[in-house]
């Protein structure tokens, strides 16, 4: 018996979408590296009724026979004489491509490892359709049509495709329905060869001597970008021997040479330029095979990132590492995605300590015209990016909980931690204001003005932004291996008078309370990094420090170990997400704890991290807190806005105590936007 193909594929839609010539260009470009066999269904169906029939010949005499290593024969039909042809024969290869209406059936779908279904629009399709075909097809065009739309009525099979692409006819289509493919477990194996290929090429690099304000620079090239990301360190007056306010990031999603993927539920979706791939499984699995799996680039010097990946991980996504799952519905990949990441092929680095900008471009993606365009804009821009004037009306915001709901919840916070069931309680409301005339952009540079920070941050994925002022880092990796958290558990408000502000910092140093809750939160994230980490190189060189920004007083503490050799770098992450200083102790089932007294509504955003995972193996994400997210409303110009703010609980809390540490957390984000706290 001949040996299984290792990949077969099915290419479907309706006619005139191209599919003939996507599965011709698809085999060419996998005969770089295997022997390739092509089907066209075209050679099966008898006549121009045959759909039905057709599909029923291509399923039992061409497909069983391929998947099971065998050859195919069929009798082809032979249009021009409207009768049967001769007998006709198909070996198997290690790919098999059969394309034409009919190949993804439902029939069909549990022999093939991938569908992937072809559109276009339908008068674009009809023109494409009769060009190739002439006059013979134009005369049975509408009978033709009528049997795909019965086909498809009774088979979803767009709904069931793997892949679906927007077949431009410009030639893209191949290269990002065979990059969609790749991310496809099924496919993946087979096609190791060019995944090998791609984690090879490391991007063109330059780095050009300038200061640039790094949020003027980003929204020269990158404010208006429908998918951008920037981590910037704004708190450049900041003391920090940790560096962590050394660089900034920022890319966006703007040629098909990028990546767009989101987590929805139990559902990846991965958009490579005009192909969307749908992946079964989790964040966590997907972010394994494609960054920690894929090979990593050697280091680029000290550039932290060298893309790779960049953008946020939800709080929904405890589902995947021990907490209960509070979606509806988690098969159903619609609301707001869990997690969001894009795979730029542009990429600038500010390097604030040394003066310059690091620009990095994949070659296909016009290395040359990036790197002219941003050293043209350098001398352009403003010293630094201008604030725009207070909201007005400043938005009103109205409290998930009001304060004796909170305090209740504190109450019964304790009642659980009196039980034994946890030992600390990271309990977490919400501030929201409804169809707020504004612009996302905006809003970062107020809430930047006003409160800078190590890992400030602004997204933007479609309709969904964030603009971040979160101090915390939850966790990185160097690409040498070496691992850090630093949470931040304990919290006071900036005095109005030095004498006041020393007072202030003075009485959070030596709280027990709040040296309690930080030092349980070490405590947990000691043991997160203890599982993938040499336990010998375990360690906490800095424990309860106190760090000042401008709203605020922070008791911060630094745990350090290092990866074991050959340890996977994304299960270390999940196994510390997410970030124990947003959660409390016992993680998991303190976790269960708060879907209960968070009355079962999902944090989203708030609560989990942001950050990037380079091609080098180094990953640095942040905690999200202190961060402003919005989601676009009904009305054109208008933004949901959502602030969520919490405190730690333990069993000697102060009820009304964790309510004014709520409000202190709160005002930096409500001031800047020229807003108030709601309610006493």
């Amino acid at each position: 018996m001949a040996t299984s193909p290792v990949l077969v594929l099915g290419i479907d839609g309706r006619s005139g979408a191209g599919k003939s010539t996507l599965a011709a260009e698809l085999a060419t470009a996998l005969r770089r590296h295997r022997e390739v066999a092509l089907f066209h269904l075209e050679d099966i169906y008898p006549g121009w009724d045959g759909l039905e029939a057709g599909t029923h010949a291509y399923v039992t005499q061409v497909l069983a026979p391929l998947s099971r290593g065998e050859a195919a024969a069929w009798n082809s039909w032979d249009w021009a004489a409207s009768t049967p042809g001769p007998r006709s024969t198909l070996s198997p290869a290690p790919v098999v491509i059969i394309e034409g209406v009919g190949a993804g059936c439902a029939a069909a779908r549990e022999l093939l490892d991938a569908v992937i279904w072809v559109q276009v629009p339908d008068a674009t399709r009809k023109v494409r359709a009769l060009e190739r075909d002439g006059a013979v097809f134009a005369e049975h065009w509408d009978h033709w049509a009528a049997q795909e739309e019965a086909y498809l009525a009774a088979d979803a099979v767009p709904e069931n495709a793997d892949v679906t692409v927007e077949n431009r006819a410009d030639g893209s289509a191949p290269d990002h329905v065979l990059r969609a493919l790749k991310a496809l477990p099924r496919c993946a194996p087979a096609l190791s060869p060019e995944r090998t290929e791609s984690a090879a090429q490391a991007p063109l690099h330059t780095a050009l001597q300038a200061v640039p304000d790094a949020a003027a620079l980003f929204e020269a090239l990158y404010a208006e970008a429908g998918h951008a990301v920037l981590l910037e360190s704004s708190n450049l007056g900041f003391a920090d021997p940790r560096q962590r306010n050394r660089y900034s990031i920022m890319a966006a999603a703007t040629t098909d040479h990028c990546a767009v993927y989101e987590q929805r539920g139990a559902v990846g979706i991965l958009r490579e330029g005009t192909a969307t791939a749908r992946l079964a499984g989790g964040f966590f699995d997907w972010l394994a095979r494609s960054w920690d799996a894929a090979g990593f680039l050697p280091a680029q010097g000290e550039i932290p990132f060298v893309p790779g990946w960049l953008g946020f991980l939800g709080y929904e996504l405890k589902r995947e590492t021990g907490g209960s799952d509070i979606r509806v519905d988690s098969q159903v990949p619609s609301g707001p995605a869990d997690a969001a990441m894009i795979r730029p092929s542009q990429v600038v680095v500010v390097d604030h300590q040394a003066s310059t900008v690091h620009l990095l471009s994949t070659a296909a993606a016009d290395a040359e015209g990036f790197f002219g365009r941003v050293r043209e804009l350098l001398p352009q821009l403003p010293t630094t990016a201008a604030v725009p004037a207070p909201l007005v009306p400043a938005p009103a915001f109205t409290a998930h909980d009001d304060r004796p709901a909170y305090l209740e919840k504190v109450r019964a916070a304790q009642e659980q931690i009196r039980l034994g069931n946890s030992y600390e309680v990271c309990l977490t409301t919400s501030l929201r204001a409804e169809a707020v005339p504004c612009d996302p952009w905006e809003n970062y540079l107020r809430l930047r003005a006003a409160n800078p920070a190590p890992f400030a941050h602004y997204l933007r994925f479609g309709d969904m932004a964030a603009a971040s002022t979160s101090p915390e880092r939850f966790m990185s990796i160097g690409s040498d291996g070496w691992m850090r958290a630093e949470p931040i558990k304990g919290t006071r408000p900036r005095g109005d008078s030095p004498e006041a502000d020393l007072a202030l910092v003075r009485e959070l140093e030596s709280s027990p309370k709040d040296r309690a809750e930080n030092i349980m939160i070490v405590d947990l994230l000691r043991n997160d990094l203890s599982h993938f980490a040499d336990p010998r190189t375990l360690s906490v060189p800095r424990l309860c420090a106190i760090e000042s920004y401008a709203s605020v007083h922070q008791m911060v503490s630094t745990i350090d170990a290092r990866l074991r050799p050959g340890a996977p770098r994304a299960e270390a992450i999940a196994a510390a997400f997410p970030a124990g200083s947003m959660t409390g102790a016992p993680k998991v089932s303190t976790m269960e704890i708060l879907d209960v007294l968070e009355d079962g509504r999902a944090r989203g955003l708030y609560s989990g991290a942001v950050g990037y995972f380079s091609a080098t193996g180094a990953a640095d994400l942040s905690v999200v807190i202190r961060t402003l997210v919005m989601g676009s409303a009904a009305a054109p110009g208008t933004w949901n806005l959502s602030l969520g703010v919490g405190g730690a609980i333990t069993a000697d809390s102060s009820p009304q105590e964790e309510w004014d540490e709520v409000r202190t957390k709160a005002f930096g984000v409500l001031s800047a936007l020229g807003s108030v706290f709601p309610g006493p």
